[in-house]
């Protein structure tokens, strides 16, 4: 065999992660409960895999370009990091297959058919459950803040069509700025925030220091308004929260461990919602899939009894 159908057949090994994503995929198709969620399984094992790429951290993060144009004296202040297929899927928040329950109930509230829709995942963190979503025919399109992302995702394969359906990302604070609002645009059948909208990154009950928290940029009320006028008719809002256990009232306060839902109910329906589950205890669910997806195994398990919680609501606009 020569040289470069050695290289070509390499090239067509999937990496590690992948293959892991796979695993857990496989895992999962027996937790969820609906086609819909074991269709957007299926899809992990046709996700590409990325070539390694070298992010630079300055000021801000910088893709090669970036770095590129700066003077010489400027790039010997910047820090490198090449991003493999593990931290390009991963990132700093997990593995995307745990979507796979924002999927089943967003299946058991009505959303059955991905195809031809729109679906807005609010704080996306990762872009492998995008591309799932475009797989089975949705735009899919990701709203964050979080300069690391764009600097990970820039190059022209991370975005456009994929699969029936495409992947859009947009950097910036939906609804706060104006310009990212317009680029985020409207007409979603679904709006997902996974592990982003909790009440004790928005509303803390107790202090917290700034770094720490979420700041919408706006009132709930205005925040809400926002949302609903992003979906259509009938689009769903699913707010899906995994949490810690909460620390002890001597102990300084951990704003991700309260997962409650940061609106009220009456917040909801001033916004023209019709609430389909509010703050809704989902531990079972939360553990089985953990332990699907190995979280109390290895090195360093997780004690899933004790420090995994879950909490979801589900608003409809009417």
């Amino acid at each position: 065999m020569t040289a470069t159908l050695v290289a070509l057949a390499l090239s067509q090994v999937p990496s590690q992660t992948l293959r892991a994503l796979d695993d857990q995929a496989n895992a999962m198709a027996s937790q969820v409960e609906s086609r819909l969620a074991k269709d957007w399984l299926a899809g992990v094992s046709q996700l590409p895999d990325p070539q390694p790429r070298t992010l630079y951290r300055g000021s801000s993060w910088m893709t090669q370009e970036q770095f590129d144009s700066l003077a010489p004296d400027a790039k010997a202040k910047v820090k490198s990091l090449t991003a493999d297929a593990e931290l390009y899927y991963n990132t700093k928040y997990g593995t995307p297959i745990a979507y796979s329950r924002v999927v089943d109930l967003a299946a058991g509230f009505g959303l059955t058919n991905l195809r031809g829709t729109r679906v807005m995942d609010f704080g996306y963190g990762s872009i492998g459950q995008l591309r799932l979503f475009a797989r089975l025919g949705a735009t899919a399109v990701g709203v964050d803040v979080d300069p690391f992302l764009t600097a990970l995702y820039s190059r022209p394969e991370d975005k456009g069509p994929f699969g029936g359906g495409s992947v859009d990302l947009v950097q910036g604070q939906f609804t706060a700025d104006s310009a990212t609002s317009i680029k985020v645009g409207r007409d979603y059948d679904l709006i997902i925030s996974k592990n982003t909208l909790k009440m004790g990154y928005i509303h803390p009950t107790r202090p917290a220091k700034k770094e720490l928290l979420i700041d919408l940029g706006v009132s709930d009320e205005v925040f809400l308004g926002a949302v609903h006028d992003a979906l259509k008719p009938h689009g769903l809002l699913v707010i899906y929260n995994l949490c810690p256990a909460p620390a002890a009232p001597d102990k300084p306060f951990i704003p991700w461990a309260d997962g409650r839902c940061p609106f009220s109910k009456a917040q909801f329906g001033r916004a023209g919602f019709k609430i389909r589950a509010f703050d809704v205890n989902d531990d079972a669910a939360a553990r089985k899939m953990a332990h699907a997806l190995g979280w109390d195994l290895g090195d360093h398990p997780m004690d899933t009894k004790h420090d995994l919680f879950g909490w979801y609501t589900v608003a409809q606009r009417e």
